[in-house]
This record gives C-alpha cells, structure tokens and sequence, in this order.
C-alpha cells in the first residue's frame, strides 16, 4: 500500500516546514483534501495564521476556510505526519555563498520526527546535488534511518510567483521527482490532487533540482543583457524602450525588459549553480558577468541622477529627493533583497536627502531589516523623483502629479517605463 492512498484516506497526515510565500499556500491548498500539519519556527507567525491571517499578505481569510490544517511552532508536532514538504527560504551571505542554515536547521528536525515508511520532499531551491548529499545525511543522523530502506525523499522545486493573481499555485505545472521509481510515482500522486497545470516528473531529483535553479539564472542573464544595453543606448542618447519595442517586431525576440533585479529568488538563484560549479573546478563566466551587470545598477542609477541634478543646477548635498516604491517588485509586501535599498544607499552616500514611501511595505519591516525610515507624507519640494516599482497606485499618475511635489526645474526618473517623455518642464529618465 502506498503513502498516498493513507494520506487521502486521512490515515496519515503531510507536514509542510516553512509558511512562507511558498509554505503557507501549498498547506492551505493540500489541507483542502488532506490532514495536514502547518510548522513555521515563527510563533508570532504562526498565531497570525491560526486566525486565518497570512503574514505575507498574499492571502485572503477565505484561504483558510474548511482547511483542516494545524499549525504550530512546535516541532514536536511533526511526529504526527507521515509525507513532509520543506519549503525554507534558500539565502547567501554577504561573500555570495548559500547559506544552507535554515534547510539544515529544518532537515535536523524533519529528521527527528521520521519514522518508518515517511516521505520527505525538499521545495527549496538549491545547487543540484544538495537534498541528496547535504540534507539526507542530516536526515539519517537525527532519525537513525536509512534513506531507500525506512524512508523515501523527493524534490519538486516551487515556482510560486508573488503578486500574481493569475499564475497561482495550482495553475503552474509542477516538476516532481524521487529517490527512486517507486517514490516518485508517490509523489506525482500526491501533488496532482491538487495542482490543475498538470505535473512533470523529472528522471532525477539532481535534474529537478537543476531544472530549477536555471530558470531563474536564464532570467537573470537575460535581464542582465537589458540592463548593458540601456547603459549603451542612454550613452548614445537612444531611448531604450523604443528600441525593444522596435525590435520586439520580430517573431522570436526576447521580451526582456532593463530593472532593478532584487527579490529572494533572481539575485539569489544563480549564485548557487555558480557555488557548486567553482567546487567542481570550473569558474562560470556568463552567469557571473550577467550578475555583476545587474548588482552594479542600483550605482549607475544613482550616478545618473547626479548627473541629471547638476544638468539642472541643482546641488547633490543640497537635493531632496523622494523615491517611490522599496519592495522587490510590484504589488506586493516583500522587501527582501530590494535593490531599491541599495539605490537609496548610493544616493545617501552622495549626501542627498532622501524620502521614502511605498503603499505596500510595512515601515517596521522596513526600518527593521534596511535601518531605513519610511516617509509618512508626501512633501512638495522635491527636487527628483524616482519611480522605482510599478505598484498600482502608481501606474496611473501624471507629470502634473509629479510637478505639483518638486521644485523648479524638476526631474522625473521612471525605472520600470511606466509612464512616457514629457515636453512639460519635467526633465524625464527612463532605463
């Protein structure tokens, strides 16, 4: 008898570690068909979510409802489940090196809470090779288990899209694979009750693995690509947009656009293909030079606008300056990694006043995790303006709109191109 006909006949139960962005709607999205046991090492978290709130706010009350779900900050708790999902975030440190912590952290007490006949699928993105020779043996040692004999691993790497509405969980294919024929039938089985995009099971779990970690390095070159070309075209005094536009006539071009690339997953992502290539003897090239590219935008943003400010007779050291948006993209609370921040940074190291303001970061989060404090009222002597994330409330603004809170000779810098040239007086810049 297989674990998947005991875990829809509720005669065991699935676990999921972590109640993140990734974490909370897959427990939420299985406890619709099965016993499930909600574990996050975040108290406060968790007590949020037993009232049927989701701490990253990508969620409505009515998520939660008819879920037969428990949650806990206990660990204690996990011995309870039989087929456990760790979804923990997957960092670097401050040198570029992943920082396995919290996956080894979580695998030690998965580990203590195996028995016989479980299951353990890893979400997290990784390097490939990880679940299998990091976190097995954590695994082993806390159970005292043989992975293959008494329990069974798998890999099915998330791809859950914050902020959007329309690609939700159970609309992205999902990629699942196994330690072996057996298990990755299993777990194909468990996750297609509820995913409606249909599933992919990968030949191995090292290819799901690196399945995974190249969608996002493929993303972030090709961004990266953008991002030099911009520098080039605002060299030569071509708008960039225009060309893409241009360009984006032909069938097969790219639809990449130049940004900001921040987030916990395509500033992040490539450097762990790029950990596990350099172990192996080989230092990557393309993958290292796209990210150096987009790293080094927050400073050439800045550069600009120093530039654009004494164009205008305007003083740095004597500039105000308001930027519009700190999360890591649009429409949503997330401000990990937000290259905003370092954009801020580079301006305050020019010794310019800066203001900041976004209608969907919490300012304690803010202050907290950035030492930044957010602006609560938008003034009317602002010299420049930095549209830096295309929130909705943005979008539809206008130049008036932007004249009426700057000073003579104003300047407008639009990083994501969501407005267009203005003849106006407003001296405006777009990536």
């Amino acid at each position: 008898m297989g674990i998947y006909k005991d875990l829809i006949e509720k005669k065991k139960s699935i676990s999921v570690i972590g109640l993140g962005y990734v974490g909370l709607p897959l427990a939420l999205e299985f406890a619709k068909k099965y016993k499930v046991i909600g574990f996050d090492i975040n108290q406060a978290r968790v007590d949020m979510m037993k009232n049927a709130i989701d701490p990253s706010n990508e969620l409505d009350s009515s998520a939660f409802d008819e879920a037969d779900i428990e949650f806990t900050a206990n660990a204690e708790d996990l011995k309870k489940a039989n087929f456990h999902i760790i979804g923990v975030p997957t960092d670097i440190d401050s040198h570029k090196v992943p920082n396995l912590t919290p996956l080894k952290l979580a695998s030690k007490s998965v580990g203590a809470a195996l028995k016989k006949g479980d299951y353990v699928v890893y979400e997290s993105t990784v390097y490939p090779g990880c679940t299998e020779e990091d976190c097995v043996p954590i695994l082993e040692e806390a159970s005292g288990l043989k992975m293959g004999d008494d329990f069974k691993i798998g890999y099915s790497p998330e791809r859950i899209n914050p902020g959007d509405k329309e690609r939700t969980l159970t609309k992205i294919l999902k990629i699942v694979s196994g330690c072996d024929e057996e298990s990755a039938k299993e777990i194909e089985s468990v996750y297609s009750s509820i995913i409606e995009a249909g599933i992919y099971v990968a030949p191995t779990i090292k290819v799901a693995e690196a399945a995974k970690v190249i969608e996002n390095t493929q993303r972030d070159i090709n961004i990266s690509l953008m991002n030099e070309l911009s520098m080039i075209f605002d060299r030569m005094g071509i708008d960039t947009k225009e060309v893409l536009k241009a360009a984006g006539t032909k069938w097969n071009f790219l639809n990449f656009f130049p940004g900001l690339v921040g987030g916990h997953c395509i500033g992040v992502d490539p450097y762990y293909l790029v950990h596990k290539s350099k172990t192996l003897g080989y230092d990557p090239q393309v993958i290292l030079s796209g990210r150096r590219i987009n790293d080094g935008m927050p400073a050439f943003i800045a550069k600009r606008l120093i530039q654009m400010l004494i164009q205008r007779n305007k003083s740095p050291q004597d500039s105000k300056v308001l930027v519009m948006g700190v999360t890591f993209k649009e429409d949503v609370t997330d401000i990990r990694n937000s290259k905003v921040v370092d954009v801020i940074r580079e301006l305050m190291d020019y010794s310019i006043n800066v203001h900041v303001v976004d209608p969907h970061a919490s300012p304690n989060e803010v202050a907290h995790e950035y030492k930044l404090t957010m602006t609560e009222n938008i003034g009317d002597d602002y010299d420049a303006v930095i549209v830096a994330v295309a929130h909705e409330e943005y979008r539809n603004l206008g130049h008036d709109y932007f004249k009426s809170i700057s000073t003579k000779d104003p300047i407008l810098m639009d990083l994501k191109g969501i407005y267009e040239p203005s003849q106006n007086g407003l001296l405006y810049w777009r990536l």
